[in-house]
C-alpha cells in the first residue's frame, strides 16, 4: 500500500499479517534481500555510539498492529545484547499524525517513556480515547500524572517540533510504507508485510544485526 494513500483507518494495514506465527520453512533458508528485508540505497547516519548497532522501530499510537506488537518487541528488547540499541520513532504519514509524533517526544523529554508509553496505547485501543490534537493529550498527560504546564511547555517546545520534523526525515530515508516497520544499523528495512509476520521481522532483524557486525 503507498503511504500517499492511507485513510485514518489503514495506516497499518500493511502489518495486517503481523501477528502470525513463524513459518517452519523459516530454518530451512536464510532472509533474502528484496524478499524479507531491503538494503537501502543510501545509508542512513544513525545516532547509537561507535561500535553499537541502532536497532529503529517505526510506529504510530493509533495502530492497532503496533499496539499488539508491542509486548513482542518488549520482551525482545529485554534479551538485546549489550552492543544493539533500539530507538522508537514516531511516524507522520500525514499532519494529522503529528500531535502523536509531539506526545512521545515530550514523554522522553519527560523522562517517561518506561511509564507511560503502554498506556498511550491503552488509552487509545483499550479506553478508546483518540489522543490526537493537543487538548486530548495535555488532559491525558494531566490525568495521568503529569504537570500541565510543563507538558504543554514541552510539547511545543522547538526541540520537540525539531525531533518530530527528524522522525518524519528518518522515515522518509527508510523508505517506511507502514507500520510497525524497523530499520537495522541505518541500512536494512523490514516490516511484517516483506518478512510475513512481525515475529519474523524480529528474526530477520536478528540476522541483520549479526550482518552489521561483520561489516564493521
Amino acid at each position: 500500500m503507498n503511504r500517499r494513500e492511507f485513510s485514518a483507518g489503514a495506516a497499518c494495514l500493511l502489518a495486517t499479517a503481523s501477528l502470525g506465527l513463524p513459518s517452519l520453512a523459516w530454518a530451512q533458508k536464510p532472509p533474502a534481500d528484496g524478499t524479507d528485508y531491503k538494503v537501502l540505497d543510501e545509508r542512513v547516519p544513525v545516532e547509537a555510539p561507535g561500535g553499537k548497532v541502532e536497532v529503529i522501530e517505526f510506529f504510530w499510537y493509533s495502530c492497532p498492529h503496533c499496539n499488539a506488537f508491542e509486548p513482542q518487541l518488549e520482551a525482545w528488547a529485554k534479551k538485546l545484547p549489550a552492543d544493539v540499541v533500539l530507538k522508537r520513532v514516531p511516524v507522520a504519514f500525514r499532519d494529522d499524525f503529528v500531535p502523536q509524533q509531539r506526545l512521545f517526544y515530550t514523554l522522553e523529554a519527560m523522562g517517561k517513556v518506561d511509564e507511560l508509553h503502554r498506556k498511550v496505547f491503552q488509552a487509545i485501543h483499550v479506553d478508546k480515547q483518540p489522543l490526537n490534537t493537543e487538548g486530548t493529550i495535555v488532559a491525558w498527560a494531566e490525568k495521568n500524572g503529569l504537570d500541565k504546564a510543563k507538558f504543554q511547555e514541552i510539547y511545543n517546545s522547538f526541540s520537540v517540533q525539531t525531533k518530530s520534523r527528524r522522525a518524519a526525515q528518518l522515515q522518509d530515508a527508510f523508505k517506511v510504507e507502514g507500520v510497525p516497520a524497523l530499520g537495522i544499523a541505518g541500512r536494512y528495512y523490514t516490516d511484517g508485510s516483506m518478512a510475513g509476520n512481525m515475529p519474523r521481522a524480529l528474526q530477520v532483524t536478528d540476522y541483520l544485526i549479526a550482518e552489521s557486525r561483520k561489516a564493521r
